[in-house]
């Protein structure tokens, strides 16, 4: 030891040898026992039975980590409900619905899944995935139209049964199903919407595309200007990491406002993984008695199940369509001819014509021409979709009323 009690360099390098070396032992050690708990009680020697006895700390933290694992797996497991327990399940719901005096829903991925835009954490969603080191394709939004939920929940708030929805989707399909932008607050913003922040009060732009070309984490000029003030146009999508700034459309006051007055939450095909990471969401400053009556359905395990009145282990458009039968109402479906999103389309001005190159939605009138087209390739005798006697709503879910188009 040298001079003072301070170790030489040559015990120092010796000490750290020993250290990793005890390091590989335990590891060995580990490994060892870990093989062994894979073996059957009754093929185990007297060795090795002595050998797990000696390592009782170890077996301890490898059972710890065996059922953790175990606990994760199952979460991920989708389980759906029997149709008899199913249906017993949505009676109680629609009584729900009916008394309550402020329902606000709270939407995630899991409603869009019908109009094939795939979720986040799903058997086969985005983070599923990427987790298991698989590619994900990517996916033409412009052809996605509401679903079966989507227009349920349109119809729910048009009879006054739902005063709020609170979307953690940015696919503006709550928008083009004909919900009111008041009562939509889009946490994470909306893909077809663009804004000025240096307008007061900003300046929105509608779009029929998908505004996110050019943007991506912490970058959102979208490359256009305001019509207004010439100031550089931002998209309204937050980002895993950001903080939402903007008033619109993620509509932050509505949604405080509207979950302060809750006596009933209804969650739809979110994992709330993150939407439980908002407390003002969920009134826990109140005390537990006076929080709303909260009714989950998922097909997945969510950290609010313990808390939930009521857990619907099912699709979202097969119980929505359940849920509209109980409550004696008609689904209407989706019509592109009434997509608000052509209305409140703000075109581009002509040197912004080249701005981007994300498909538009399909106007109406060229699926009228698309149609008129296909009549005139099939055979008189098979069923076609013309513009006169046709049926609009090419991807609308099972289950929608179709509404002829005179």
């Amino acid at each position: 030891m040298a001079a003072g009690g301070s170790l030489s360099r040559t015990e120092r390098k010796a000490a750290a040898r020993a250290e990793i070396l005890q390091q590989e032992e335990q590891r060995d050690r580990r490994r060892q026992v870990s093989r062994l708990l894979k073996k059957p009680v009754a093929e185990r020697n007297p060795e090795e039975s002595l050998l797990l006895g000696e390592c009782e700390d170890i077996v301890r933290e490898l059972e710890r980590r065996r059922k953790k694992r175990e606990g994760l797996r199952r979460r991920q497991e989708e389980v759906c409900d029997e149709p008899e327990e199913l249906k017993r399940k949505v009676i109680e719901l629609a009584a729900a619905v009916r008394s309550a005096k402020h329902l606000v829903i709270y939407t995630g991925a899991g409603i869009s899944t019908a109009a094939s835009i795939p979720d986040y954490r799903g058997p086969n969603g985005v983070w599923t995935l990427l987790q298991k080191g698989r590619s994900i394709r990517a996916t033409d939004l412009s052809e996605a139209e509401p679903t079966l939920t989507h227009m349920s929940i349109a119809c729910l708030h048009k009879h006054n049964l739902v005063q709020h929805v609170v979307s953690q989707n940015c696919d503006g399909l709550h928008l083009r199903s004909g919900l009111p932008q008041a009562a939509i607050s889009e946490l994470h913003g909306n893909m077809y919407i663009e804004v000025c922040t240096s307008c007061t009060p900003n300046r929105e732009y509608v779009r029929v595309f998908d505004v996110t070309e050019r943007t991506a984490l912490h970058r959102h000029h979208t490359g256009r200007m305001c019509h207004k003030c010439g100031a550089q146009l931002r998209d309204t999508i937050v980002h895993f990491g950001e903080k939402g700034t903007l008033r619109e459309p993620l509509n932050w006051e509505a949604a405080t406002e509207a979950a302060s007055k809750a006596d009933v939450i209804l969650c739809l095909g979110s994992s709330l993984k993150v939407l439980k990471k908002y407390p003002h969401l969920w009134c826990m400053s109140k005390p537990p008695s006076r929080r709303p009556k909260l009714y989950i359905v998922n097909l997945q395990w969510t950290p609010k199940d313990d808390l939930a009145a009521l857990k619907l282990h099912g699709k979202c458009d097969d119980v929505m369509r359940l849920l509209m039968e109980e409550l004696g109402l008609e689904i209407t479906c989706y019509d592109r001819t009434k997509d608000p999103i052509f209305s409140l389309a703000i075109p581009l001005s002509p040197d912004e014509e080249g701005s981007h190159s994300r498909r538009p939605v399909a106007p109406p009138w060229s699926l009228e021409e698309a149609q008129m087209q296909e009549q005139q390739q099939e055979p008189a005798s098979q069923l076609s979709l013309s513009l006169s006697g046709g049926w609009f709503g090419r991807g609308c879910a099972k289950g929608c009323k179709r509404k002829k188009v005179n």
